[in-house]
């Protein structure tokens, strides 16, 4: 390890699971210091809890603008300065958006658009009183390609990378950076749980891993390039189908065909995940059972 991030104060939201526990891992790794946030206060706490007095765990909604001015204080009263910030907390509800509840497109917005929006115009202040600073936000291709039955999921991204393009111009006086990591489809829950509502074609292209994503996340950290991609040639694929809109739709059903007997692999895979999850609690329950029973 480098120790590129040694002492660096790293704030990450959506910290407790998938990409950005990960992102937390490999940061921590680097010698950075942690404000990790996240809803789940049990989840965050047993991530931050790896860290020790590194590692500070902040229960909270990011949609709730106070509550995201609040967190950055404290994070800088507590370490000291905020050095990067990860807008990595995102939402998602799936399907046509006629079925959709209006609150729960609300939310999407919320999460995925207006709180990165949030956060980053209130990190500035403390970037520099820092002498600098970096922003990271992961976007999607889904910001490439207009998704059907994920449209505003894909509005909120298409929204963060003009975002992050237009404010790293902004900021770069002040030796401030502003990058975009944008994936495709990730091998963690926010998929995984919700997998039969996801459409097949997505399943067309290679999955990434959290792992790999995150280190995206460092690398945008450390140099400041604008936009990473994974996997690059579907990105790539993703820009020439917005560019030329036929191409998409000809390859589409395509697409589809190939990524439905990859998700049905997936699905199978879950499934026997879930199976061995459920037999070792049921393991453990029936050991918990046999020594709890009083001696003859």
């Amino acid at each position: 390890m480098s120790g590129q991030f040694q002492d660096k104060v790293v704030v990450i939201t959506g910290a407790s699971a998938g990409v950005g526990a990960s992102a937390a891992r490999q940061f921590a790794a680097e010698g950075a210091k942690l404000v990790l946030v996240a809803r789940g206060q049990e989840a965050v706490e047993a991530i931050a809890y790896e860290f020790g007095d590194r590692g500070v765990a902040v229960p909270m909604d990011v949609a709730d603008e106070p509550s995201c001015k609040e967190m950055l204080h404290r994070a800088e009263r507590h370490f000291g300065a905020i050095n990067v910030l990860v807008n990595n907390a995102g939402c998602n509800y799936r399907g046509p958006a006629e079925t959709i509840e209006a609150a729960q497109l609300a939310q999407i917005v919320d999460v995925n658009l207006r709180a990165p929006i949030v956060l980053s115009r209130y990190a500035i202040e403390h970037f520099k009183r820092a002498g600098g600073g970096s922003i990271v936000n992961v976007a999607s291709i889904a910001g490439k390609i207009p998704v059907p039955e994920e449209a505003t999921y894909s509005a909120t991204k298409f929204g963060l990378r003009a975002f992050s393009r237009a404010l790293a111009d902004e900021v770069a006086e002040y030796g401030i950076t502003v990058s975009c990591v944008s994936p495709g489809p990730i091998d963690t829950a926010f998929i995984m749980d919700h997998i039969d509502k996801v459409p097949d074609y997505f399943f067309s292209q290679p999955i990434s891993t959290a792992n790999q994503v995150a280190g995206l996340i460092l690398e945008c950290a450390a140099d400041g390039k604008v936009e990473r991609t994974v996997p690059v040639l579907t990105g790539k694929l993703a820009t020439a189908g917005y560019l030329m809109p036929w191409l998409a739709d000809f390859l589409r059903p395509m697409l589809a065909r190939k990524g439905m007997r990859v998700k049905a692999k997936y699905v199978e895979r879950n499934e026997a995940v879930r199976k061995r999850a459920q037999a070792a609690k049921e393991r453990a329950r029936e050991k918990s059972a046999a020594g709890s029973k009083p001696d003859a």
